[in-house]
């Protein structure tokens, strides 16, 4: 199959394109501006709160004449521009293919090479997320602003936290869950040792994550990274920026605050951290990006928390401070997991926990409400500093493919560090009320991961998708879900080049991610939690239906609070989270018949720990029937605190072969 890497068959179409886009785009941005004045955000509405001079509103009497003058002129263009535009649409392909050209960056070659060496299996990381980059008038109404400066934010923050090293601590003692002075002291300053291990005493497992901070943000981008890499003798991407470390319990865990200051002193004396690469205006245009002491979704914060943040440097054996200076800073975000578990977690076979920042070594990304595209252009080029396949600007427009006009595409957007295979993406043609005017359906997507020693391909599938949002279209949603089993099996079949006695490929995983716009604990919801695609695919945080795991949480952020100075940060986002009260406050909890539908006083009645509508599913039909697949991590991610009004999720899964490949 072809991938197609232009929206048009030819440039004469692409021209053309473009010149019924700028005819209309005056227009377009003028309604914009003009309707977003008057929908302010609860953080503009504090602002204007403090401002005696009404300045806001005399700036909105002096513009919207205006705005409705240069609206009306531009009307004439935009509707020679939309008769041009229109019927290009049955033209279009239904989404764009982007490859990182670098060469000298690029490494989807590399990591295929990684499963020989892994030798007995191998760990994927996948992520999800709806990031709500609809036009700016319209993702006001969910409480958020500034769409452009959001997308390259969110952008940022994602291949920031992706491309940090993975560092994970051992403790040897299960009520113990704070780090000593010797365990910052062999954090910042390692002594000898086997440096691929780089591995101190015995003790019991705490898993830590680390932000990555060097001359750049991203895994491609940067020489300096891959000189360190090579120079530390790893030969797995997947396990270069592991660090294992052990800590003894003699000292209790306790450490003081004198001691604290000792080790901060050892993680600065090389000198301060260098600047971020993102200096740019349109950032300070949004509150999220007013970074405060501990904001550890930002990489241009210097400090942070003393729960959460440790910032270390690491070097390769014996530390030399001259070669260490300016090279490696680490912030540690530590999830608390002791051996012995409590008793309503004792079923459980996976690590879980709220993350301040995505996972390290993230491979798949797929994204929901990319609705803008200027958003997605700048979204695309944060994201290609980490990830080197795109697929983004998915679904159809006009009356192309589907049964209503269509103003928007999917929202849909696909970011991997393994070569896409193929590609395809269907339009769900039974969306009712405002969902209509988007072409909601789902991208599916065929990748290759590896290779056997017998030069058979491994590949996996990802279907990334989003449903009907409207409340009550339960029978909409469910005919969703059907669609989408049926057009996955179809899309497997279509594009497998293996047969039974002699097989071509050996399918790795299969993996379905989206916003399904239901949870599994709400009344209304019944139908959608009893839909067979949950007897064929497993979901990590599910019981049954009506019930999840005591540890799961929700993804739907109350909009109200998205600014509240309590979790308007990752690290604030990721404290509040982890307390029963703070998911009360802050998260929108399953609807009731018998409560009002207000978030504030109904705290006793609330069900569930929040209405999980984000999903990551898996299964064990299909595969090779030599592997297992089982998940090894499963989080729930505060990075993008202020940007968005869902939690991201994101999973990771370890793909067992034995002792060797087949």
């Amino acid at each position: 199959m072809v991938l197609y890497t232009s929206p048009f068959p030819n440039s004469f179409l692409s021209v053309l394109h473009s010149f019924s886009w700028g005819l209309i785009f005056p227009c377009y941005w003028l309604a914009d501006r003009l309707v977003a004045s008057f929908v302010p955000t609860t953080y503009e509405k504090r602002q204007r709160a403090d401002d005696p001079c009404y300045f806001h509103a005399l700036c909105i009497i002096i513009t919207t004449p205006i705005y409705l003058a240069l609206l009306v002129a531009s009307l004439p263009f935009a509707l020679i521009g939309f008769l041009l535009w229109s019927p290009l649409q049955s033209a279009r392909r239904p989404y764009i293919y982007s490859r990182l050209e670098d060469k000298n960056h690029a490494n989807g070659a590399t990591l295929l090479t990684e499963w020989k060496a892994a030798g007995n299996g191998k760990s994927f990381c996948f992520g999800s997320a709806n990031v709500c980059l609809l036009p700016d008038s319209l993702a006001r109404f969910n409480n958020v602003f500034n769409t452009q400066a959001r997308a390259k934010e969110i952008g940022r923050r994602i291949r920031n936290g992706a491309s940090r090293p993975q560092i994970k601590i051992y403790i040897d003692s299960p009520t113990n869950t704070s780090i000593s002075a010797a365990s910052f002291s062999s954090l910042v300053s390692p002594q000898g040792g086997d440096s691929t291990n780089r591995t101190v005493n015995a003790g019991i497992k705490r898993t830590t994550s680390m932000e990555y901070k060097g001359d750049n943000s991203g895994s491609n981008n940067s020489e300096d990274s891959r000189e360190d890499k090579g120079g530390a003798g790893e030969p797995n991407e997947g396990e270069e920026n592991t660090c294992i470390v052990r800590i003894n319990g003699e000292d209790n865990g306790h450490m003081s605050d004198t001691e604290t200051d000792t080790v901060n002193g050892q993680a600065h004396a090389s000198g301060p951290a260098e600047p971020s690469l993102e200096g740019d205006a349109e950032s300070s245009k949004t509150p999220n990006h007013k970074q405060k002491e501990g904001d550890s979704g930002s990489l241009d914060s210097y400090s942070a928390s003393r729960e959460s943040l440790v910032k270390v440097r690491v070097g390769d054996g014996t530390v030399d401070q001259s070669t260490v200076n300016n090279k490696l800073l680490y912030k540690a975000s530590i999830m608390k997991k002791t051996s012995v578990r409590k008793k309503k977690h004792t079923d459980e076979t996976f690590d879980h926990e709220i993350s301040a920042f995505f996972p390290a070594n993230l491979d798949f990304l797929c994204l929901q409400e990319v609705f803008d595209k200027r958003a997605a252009e700048k979204l695309k080029e944060q994201l290609h500093h980490y990830f080197e396949y795109i697929v983004y600007d998915v679904g159809v427009y006009s009356c192309h493919g589907c049964c209503s006009f269509k103003f928007v595409n999917s929202g849909l957007l696909f970011a991997s560090r393994y070569p896409v295979m193929d590609a395809a993406y269907h339009c769900y043609p039974n969306g009712r009320g405002t969902d209509s005017l988007a072409s909601k359906g789902a991208l599916f997507l065929k990748v290759q991961v590896g290779s056997t020693p017998q030069d058979q391909r491994i590949v996996g599938y990802i279907s990334c998708t989003h449903l009907q949002a409207i409340a009550g279209d339960t029978t909409v949603r469910c005919e969703q879900l059907d669609m989408l089993q049926d057009w996955l099996s179809e899309f497997r079949k279509s594009t497998s080049s293996s047969s039974t006695a002699n097989p071509e490929e050996l399918v790795a995983f299969d993996v379905i991610c989206g916003d399904l716009n239901f949870d599994n604990c709400s009344s209304e919801d019944k139908l959608e939690q009893q839909h067979s695609l949950f007897t064929h695919y497993k979901d990590p945080c599910r019981i049954g239906p009506g019930e999840d795991k005591p540890w799961a949480i929700g993804t739907l952020l109350d909009p109200e609070g998205l600014y509240d100075e309590e979790v308007c940060t990752p690290d604030n986002l990721q404290k509040v989270l982890e307390s029963e009260e703070g998911r009360k406050g802050y998260l929108v909890y399953p609807t009731s018949k018998n409560h009002s539908s207000s978030q504030k006083g109904r705290k006793a009645s609330l069900k569930g720990n929040g209405r999980r509508i984000d999903y990551m599913l898996y299964t064990e039909e299909g595969l090779y029937l030599e592997w297992k697949v089982e998940v090894e991590e499963f989080s729930f991610i505060t990075q993008l605190a202020g940007l968005t009004d869902h939690l991201p999720v994101a999973m990771r899964l370890m793909v067992s072969t034995g002792e060797d490949d087949p």
